[in-house]
């Protein structure tokens, strides 16, 4: 289920799948048994002690929202940021403000047992808040694959069901694997991913989109520049003459801007109709729904490969 937003809400949207692409190193993060008590590892490198199973958790991203369902821990939640719209049953879930400014208020009335929180994407003195507050917060800071299927294991461990996680996982990890298993590209397809028009925005390789591209057997012909979700220019794209062209935008619309591209009939892409939109939650968003972004961007190559 998706939610229409207007124009203010859309810049919120766009400024949350922003900030996800700020440079921070990922620590995965490790769940152990002490003596009866769960013990995690965070993002930071911080451990978390657990006497039991986290009863009352909040998150403070969409994709956190979205990893704790798969882990099984949907029932546990009972506060969430804005736009946590996925799977349906999140959206009924009470809110505590948006990812980059938080309800304390809210978030203290709901006495949570865990807090996760994003690492990149929270503001770090607001984190450090909450636990001036005395709340416990555990980071999580997934830049690929493999990091998404920890994350799902840990939410398990801390709070979920851990036969819902590994099923989730068993049927993640079954989209993707054909995809992953297949021969590789003698010469790949050469991709621009167009995240936004004004700025013209992209991503480089250190996001997790680009690991989804290089499975589908793409090349991202900006991966190089920095930072993570480097500014272009129109006269950058004419002289990188991508194969395909790829946007996304904000939400399940196809964004107009996608198609002005037809105003460079000199672009391989163009010329050869190879102008793609794919959702964003599918391709940025850092939940287990990447395999259906995976599935939809190798099926756009396979058509410009052939």
């Amino acid at each position: 289920m998706y939610i229409k937003f207007n124009l203010n809400n859309q810049w919120r949207r766009l400024m949350l799948m922003l900030v996800c692409l700020l440079e921070f190193p990922f620590t995965g993060t490790a769940v152990a048994s002490e003596g009866g008590q769960i013990s995690a590892v965070d993002a930071r490198g911080k451990t978390l002690l657990l006497a039991q199973r986290a009863e009352r958790v909040i998150s403070l991203a969409p994709s956190i929202t979205e990893l704790l369902f798969s882990a099984g821990a949907g029932h546990a939640i009972v506060g969430a940021v804005d736009f946590s719209d996925y799977p349906a049953a999140a959206v009924t879930i009470p809110r505590v403000g948006s990812y980059a400014n938080f309800d304390y208020e809210a978030i203290v009335k709901l006495k949570p047992d865990l807090i996760i929180g994003w690492q990149s994407g929270n503001p770090a003195e607001k984190i450090a808040h909450l636990e001036r507050l005395g709340l416990r917060v555990f980071l999580i800071e997934p830049r690929r694959l493999d990091d998404l299927i920890h994350s799902v294991r840990t939410f398990a461990r801390v709070a979920g069901n851990e036969g819902q996680a590994q099923a989730s996982i068993e049927a993640f990890k079954q989209i993707i694997a054909p995809w992953q298993n297949r021969p590789k590209r003698a010469a790949p397809v050469r991709v621009f991913y167009q995240i936004w028009h004004q700025p013209l925005m992209t991503l480089n390789k250190q996001h997790l989109f680009n690991e989804l591209l290089e499975t589908c057997g793409g090349q991202n012909v900006f991966a190089d520049l920095a930072p993570l979700a480097p500014k272009i220019d129109i006269e950058a794209v004419l002289k990188a003459n991508p194969d395909i062209i790829i946007a996304s935008g904000m939400d399940t619309a196809r964004p107009q801007w996608l198609d002005q591209w037809q105003q460079w009939p000199q672009l391989t892409a163009v010329k050869n109709g190879h102008l793609f939109f794919i959702p964003p939650d599918l391709l940025q968003r850092q939940s287990l729904r990447a395999a259906e972004g995976i599935q939809q961007l190798c099926l756009a190559i396979e058509k410009v490969a052939h």
